[in-house]
């Protein structure tokens, strides 16, 4: 993950002086009432965190000033004297989440409890266009807050998924080897100029992985590891609710391990990789060439079937379509045995537009990946099918936004002078 402004991120690495103490209490505060919408008295916060009732008033008084916290009602059936109800407010702010595909933008409008508000889609040539990309996602920011009639200078942030690894060491600029186009555009910087908010970016997979952490199929597991299939594929993985990125960020690049050492040339200049072997290209190369070779299908009188024509006919039982899908699962459960033996993950998610194929794709997975694996993998792990839809990419990049503020309140205090200067009262 990289934030925008920079200078917030380096901020954020400083040693811990009694400002960066109090903002980790009032994070970790903040998170305790989001994590319970019902409500906890102060003296349960003191209880549960650990902290001092005078602690706690203190923060919580300050929090409730910056209306970041509601006192709600008082809880009457208690015995003694009967305690206030503090909730979080998740209407005080909105985020922005924008997925930035290899042939699309999405953008969705959220407000704190991860509700969507608004989303919008377009089909954009992103691998060629960087300007015309950028403009789009700076358009439907600014089309949505105006449908919700919001400021987009109010909003908490901007969460940015790109379609490529990030490397730390140059922050905003996107792989080279992967969009040659956008080599010499710092996406970030650029985008947070124009839209003048704080800006997290960070990689396509991980954002499918936090959003499936928070609201999907990984919501009651301490480890997972979300795989998205589209055009390109990548993997997100979550360790404690935490995004695992490795040393340099590049954790998750299964789209270019090796599958098949004669196999496909890959985008990224290797042979074999499973990006190659199951991206939409591949897959729609596959039944073209099946059709060219006269293999009967449903899809014989379409003249340039396309992947969305895959997907369906293979809903349909099609020979053709589902001979493909299933050679697809089988170089996927490779990757997926190779991932159990390495990282034992409760659960491994797949996602993206492939997976509408549904159980044929599924099953062929889970087959391969049974057949290679170490049997104490497998036995431990699910292989299921993601439950999010309505834009789940642009969500994880919301919920990033999320996720941070909470964590701690830096986000907040761009955003609202009374808590910036509540931070600061331990300077």
């Amino acid at each position: 993950m990289f934030i925008y402004p920079q200078a917030e991120q380096n901020a954020a690495g400083q040693g811990a002086g009694g400002a960066q103490v109090r903002q980790h209490n009032a994070g970790m505060l903040l998170r305790m009432l989001w994590d319970d919408p019902s409500g906890v008295s102060r003296a349960d916060l003191a209880r549960l965190s650990g902290l001092s009732r005078s602690t706690v008033s203190a923060i919580v008084a300050d929090l409730v000033d910056c209306g970041l916290v509601l006192e709600s009602h008082i809880e009457r059936h208690r015995s003694g004297r009967p305690p206030m109800v503090l909730q979080f407010n998740h209407k005080r702010q909105l985020i922005a989440g924008v997925e930035i595909g290899c042939s699309h933008v999405s953008t969705v409008l959220m407000d704190l409890r991860g509700c969507v508000l608004g989303t919008r889609r377009s089909d954009e040539a992103v691998q060629v266009d960087p300007e015309s990309t950028m403009a789009r996602v700076i358009q439907d920011v600014r089309s949505l807050c105006g449908a919700a009639d919001v400021p987009v200078d109010s909003l908490l942030g901007v969460g940015v998924g790109v379609p490529c690894p990030l490397d730390q060491n140059q922050p905003g600029r996107l792989s080279e080897r992967i969009l040659p186009a956008w080599s010499q555009v710092d996406i970030g910087r650029e985008l947070h100029a124009q839209l003048n908010v704080p800006l997290l970016i960070d990689n396509d997979a991980n954002l499918g992985a936090l959003a499936e952490a928070w609201w999907g199929a990984g919501k009651d597991q301490e480890s997972l590891v979300f795989v998205k299939i589209a055009t390109g594929v990548g993997a997100g993985i979550v360790v404690d609710g935490e995004i695992f990125g490795g040393s340099s960020g590049m954790a998750g690049e299964i789209g270019h391990t090796t599958v098949d050492p004669n196999g496909r040339l890959c985008r990224c200049g290797m042979l074999g990789c499973l990006e190659a072997e199951v991206g939409s290209q591949s897959i729609v190369d596959r039944v073209r060439h099946a059709l060219a070779t006269g293999q009967t299908s449903c899809l014989s009188p379409v003249a340039n079937p396309t992947l969305a024509d895959v997907v369906a006919a293979a809903r349909q039982h099609d020979p053709v379509a589902l001979a493909v899908i299933d050679e697809v699962g089988r170089y996927l459960g490779i990757a997926i045995a190779n991932l159990l033996n390495l990282l034992n993950p409760s659960r491994v998610i797949l996602g993206g537009r492939v997976t509408e194929a549904g159980e044929p794709l599924v099953a062929a997975v889970r087959a391969a990946a049974s057949s290679r694996a170490l049997s104490s993998s497998i036995e431990h792990a699910e292989i299921v099918l993601s439950l999010l839809d309505n834009e789940p990419f642009a969500r994880g990049a919301a919920t990033l936004v999320l996720k941070h503020a909470l964590d701690t309140p830096t986000l907040f205090t761009e955003s609202d002078p009374k808590l910036a200067a509540f931070v600061a009262v331990a300077k």
